[in-house]
């Protein structure tokens, strides 16, 4: 039975845990109640804990016309297209070659490994002269396919380390015992090794997800037209007019916050569920 902690510790604990959640959740207050203050026309200039004159019209107006000459459906749809399809890619290869990296032994493993490591830990402005070379020789600097692209060579790194970890607890013994039962390499692969590592690779393509959503700076410099232009680019952009619009700014972020909380909130579920499979099986 679990020791119960005396009186003044609970409180005390209590306290530091409020404290906690204050600190996280006033911002988002704040943001929440200048978005759906009218009163407030450029830079708030004090706190208030409910809005003077409520209204959506904040939210109305950047559900509108946010930023360049597309909707907001239009700038979510191009960030869950650029997101989207950085992290499918991310976890597309990078699942396969964190198996092979977990499993096979081969001439360069250790350097390769390295070489990923050294990578990830670049900047990425380090490497903006690079693409913008690279994709401009291929055609595709200004599209959404060189953005995926960017991104996906921007999340690789973090995912095959995160999924080679995942791979290499899974045991070897269950593998082989799909061989004798006559699976292939491919077979173990998708039916024994994928599944059991399904929390870590979900992980890991949620980074990715998250990484290609809310990264502007790359995207500015590939972006020739608004038909390029994401949440991310649109909300950068209403931060830097002459008289920054915070209600507007506190609108877009909320709106381009919540496709990411429901995102998070089924996949939330489906890791917990996997996660306590996989304890009770070990």
């Amino acid at each position: 039975m679990p020791k119960r902690l005396p009186l003044w510790q609970q409180i005390a604990a209590q306290a530091l845990l409020t404290a906690a959640g204050l600190f996280v959740l006033l911002p988002l207050w704040n943001l929440l109640r200048i978005a759906l203050d009218a009163s407030i026309t450029s830079v708030p200039t004090r706190f208030s804990l409910l809005p003077e004159h409520f209204s959506l019209v904040y939210f109305i107006k950047v559900w509108k016309t946010p930023a360049q000459s597309l909707d907001f459906i239009g700038l979510l749809r191009n960030s869950l297209l650029v997101a989207g399809g950085a992290a499918l890619a991310s976890i597309a290869l990078g699942a396969s070659t964190a198996y092979a990296f977990a499993r096979f032994r081969f001439a360069g493993r250790r350097a390769g490994l390295f070489a990923l490591l050294t990578g990830s830990l670049l900047p990425p402005v380090a490497l903006m002269t690079p693409l913008f070379i690279l994709l401009g020789a291929l055609r595709i600097r200004a599209s959404l396919l060189g953005l995926i692209l960017t991104y996906t060579a921007f999340s690789l790194p973090f995912c095959i380390w995160n999924m080679r970890a995942a791979f290499q607890a899974v045991p070897g013994e269950l593998e082989e015992a799909a061989f004798l039962d006559g699976a292939s390499q491919w077979q173990a692969f998708r039916l024994v090794s994928l599944p059991l590592a399904l929390p870590s690779i979900a992980v890991a393509g949620l980074v990715a997800f998250l990484a290609g959503y809310s990264e502007f700076a790359i995207g500015w410099l590939f972006a020739e037209t608004s038909v390029t232009v994401t949440l991310a680019m649109a909300l950068w952009g209403l931060q830097n007019l002459g008289a920054a619009p915070w209600p507007e700014i506190s609108a877009l972020a909320i709106l381009m916050s919540l496709p990411v909380v429901v995102i998070f909130v089924l996949l939330q579920r489906t890791l917990l569920n996997r996660l306590i499979i996989g304890g009770v099986g070990d």
